[in-house]
């Protein structure tokens, strides 16, 4: 269908364009930007005054549950939330049951996303067989099916000969290793930030060197072996510093930061509170300030949800024994938007952490709005306040402590190559 959006402001960082526009769409890609093409003819028309109009933004860390956990989450239901949030692309984590590491599996979850029809779905494949951290996975099998990276999920790789064999494997393909970095022997049976809260309740603390321990080792792995790492959701300051200075010697090395994790720390796990039980743990104010400071920075490149539905059920235990995780896609945007409104980045520099960037991670050809590209697109209000409410939400799981809470930024409509995904309806 040929469609017309109107009046809107053009924000596209990959092509640094940010101008009030008319987009033109047919076939499923952009054909013009501002007067229409030759014997144009509009089938629909979307007006954009007052809206932004960007590129369909790109999850580079959400589980989507299937297969394994449908009672969870399914990809029908959580790319119809993505739909919904302007995400357009998700990057999904081979943690799965069964585990990402046969052609199979990756063919099972694209086709399941085909048919749900609402995002695209990229997949990594596990960088060890069935994520045991012993013998490598059948990467070059798992590029050929259209893995678009390669990671061990939340289960750390302990055996440090073992890690680099893998990252030198991965660094044969040009794949990138996506790390989720926490030391196992600082982190074994422990649920929160190591601090004073975490005493006070009596809650087992995992220590910040968890993570910078961690991220040190495959620092120097991944200079010794030339491979692209990703290192997923970052949790320290004093990580951001360790990524900073890594970047200054030219390694090849990109970070991401979880949202969740620019809103929320230590103080929020003070009344037990379940929905803040989350992997890295949430750390203190000075971490926060120094997350938000490296997204300003670019030293963080990402910003994503780290989307983790549950059962009402997971989180229902004592704090200790609730399962870690947040349903995020739905706030994914508006806690991004936040550094916007707060005066710490232009809306073109905040909109490339969740569209280019992380589409130059993954080496797809989306993020952008240029003539000719997939017409993947967001178009959003900024400035509209709204409640995330229980029964609005269309994630199957509404595990999330920003229920309640007003949010600002809306998306008012999605379309995934050129198609209308999503509507918002008052």
């Amino acid at each position: 269908m040929r469609t017309l959006i109107r009046g809107g402001r053009l924000v596209d960082p990959a092509n640094r364009v940010d101008e009030i526009t008319d987009l033109y769409i047919d076939d499923g890609r952009v054909v013009a930007l501002g007067m229409a093409p030759d014997g144009a003819r509009v089938e629909r028309e979307i007006d954009a005054s007052g809206l932004v109009v960007c590129p369909g933004l790109i999850d580079l860390n959400a589980r989507l549950r299937e297969p394994g956990a449908e009672h969870k989450a399914t990809i029908a239901s959580e790319s119809r939330a993505a739909a919904s949030a302007g995400i357009t692309t998700l990057c999904v984590p081979p943690d799965t049951e069964p585990v990402v590491d046969t052609q199979a599996v990756v063919e099972l979850i694209h086709r399941r996303a085909e048919d749900a029809g609402m995002a695209r779905v990229e997949v990594l494949g596990a960088l060890t067989v069935d994520l045991k951290g012993k013998r490598l996975a059948e990467m070059a099998a798992l590029q050929r099916a259209g893995c678009v990276g390669v990671s061990n999920g939340l289960r750390p790789v302990a055996n440090t000969e073992v890690m680099r064999r893998a990252m030198e494997y991965a660094s044969t393909f040009d794949l990138v290793v996506f790390l989720h970095c926490e030391d196992p022997w600082l982190a074994v049976d422990r649920q929160m930030h190591a601090g004073s809260i975490s005493g006070r309740l009596g809650i087992g603390g995992i220590p910040e060197t968890a993570e910078t321990v961690a991220v040190a080792r495959d620092l120097l792995l991944l200079e010794q072996t030339g491979v692209q790492g990703h290192f997923c959701h970052l949790s320290s300051t004093r990580a951001v510093t360790m990524v900073a200075k890594a970047r200054t010697r030219g390694l090849a090395v990109t970070a991401g930061v979880s949202a969740h994790q620019l809103h929320l720390t230590e103080d929020d796990v003070s009344g037990f509170d379940s929905q803040c039980h989350v992997r890295p743990p949430l750390r203190t104010a000075g971490d926060l300030k120094g997350l938000r400071a490296g997204v300003q920075s670019g030293v963080i490149q990402a910003i994503c949800s780290a989307h983790q539905p549950h059962e009402k059920d997971a989180k229902l235990e004592p704090f200790t024994l609730t399962e870690s995780g947040i349903s995020a896609l739905e706030t994914l945007l508006p806690l991004a938007l936040d550094l916007y409104h707060q005066g710490g980045m232009g809306l073109s520099e905040l909109l490339a952490t969740l569209t280019s960037n992380p589409a130059k991670i993954i080496a797809v050809e989306r993020g952008a709005l240029g003539i000719g590209a997939v017409a993947d697109v967001c178009i959003f209000d900024p400035d509209v306040r709204w409640v995330l409410e229980e029964d609005a939400m269309l994630s199957q799981g509404s595990n999330t402590p920003f229920l309640g809470k007003t949010l600002r930024g809306r998306v008012m409509h999605t379309l995934l190559g050129g198609q209308v995904v999503h509507t918002w309806e008052p």
